[in-house]
């Protein structure tokens, strides 16, 4: 029985993800800093699963609790990095946040996932990044730049891990609208697809390890009309 742990497991994506993971066969672990959501979802799962409550701006403590949290459960297969924040026209205090969240919280547990699955021989590390990290958006420039730092990141330790020769996975997760707190607030949003039907197809592309998946697939239209549009058309369809 394969096992998995999920950084952010408390709502949105993740919540779903490990409620998907666990109907899969999983056994997880759980991790967030709202450790009493995590211990609900916890009595709603049909596998074993461990809890831990982290926080990844603590980033030492987070990659030390995350290092517990795996020895607990006897070595993991799949470490999903979940966690992320978004916030609508952010405050300086607010862009700090999300750095801190989306940028060091996300590389702290990356690269520890990363050498333990190089110490293990092998492993899959599944990071949600967002179809954002394409282009800049003025609704919140920050967690745009955040989420390109995401995906720049996965992908430059997706070519490691191949100069290395190593079996590890990396996959890329570019969700668009997801229905979740994070969306609320969101001008624009429009093919908002709820967390369970996100949920699902993440675990597929995660079956199939995928490099990367637009969730849906339809957002990767989306993603390539970005790249092309000149300024003045993207700044009327983009936030």
């Amino acid at each position: 029985m394969e096992k998995a742990v999920v950084i952010g497991a408390s709502a949105g994506i993740g919540r779903e993800l490990a409620k998907e993971l666990a109907r899969r066969g999983y056994i997880l672990g759980l991790a967030a800093r709202r450790i009493e959501l995590l211990h609900e979802l916890q009595r709603e799962l049909p596998t074993q699963s461990y809890v831990k409550k982290i926080d990844v701006t603590r980033t030492e403590e987070a990659r030390k609790l995350l290092e517990e949290l795996i020895r607990e459960m006897g070595g993991v297969d799949l470490i999903v990095i979940s966690a992320g924040v978004i916030f609508q026209d952010p405050t300086w205090e607010q862009e700090i946040t999300t750095i801190n969240v989306n940028v060091l919280g996300f590389s702290a547990i990356l690269n520890y996932a990363f050498d333990y699955f190089c110490n293990r021989g092998s492993g899959h590390i599944v990071g949600i990044s967002s179809v954002a990290a394409i282009r800049g958006g003025h609704g919140s420039p920050v967690y745009n730049a955040s989420k390109a730092f995401v995906s720049n990141l996965m992908h430059g330790l997706r070519i490691k891990a191949l100069r290395m020769n190593s079996k590890i996975h990396i996959t890329d997760i570019k969700p668009g609208h997801v229905s979740t707190s994070m969306m609320q607030g969101q001008r624009g949003a429009f093919w908002v697809i709820p967390t369970e039907k996100a949920a699902f197809q993440i675990a597929r592309a995660i079956e199939k390890k995928r490099k990367h998946a637009y969730i849906t697939k339809r957002w990767g239209i989306v993603a390539w009309a970005m790249k092309i549009l000149p300024d003045r058309l993207y700044s009327k369809f983009w936030s």
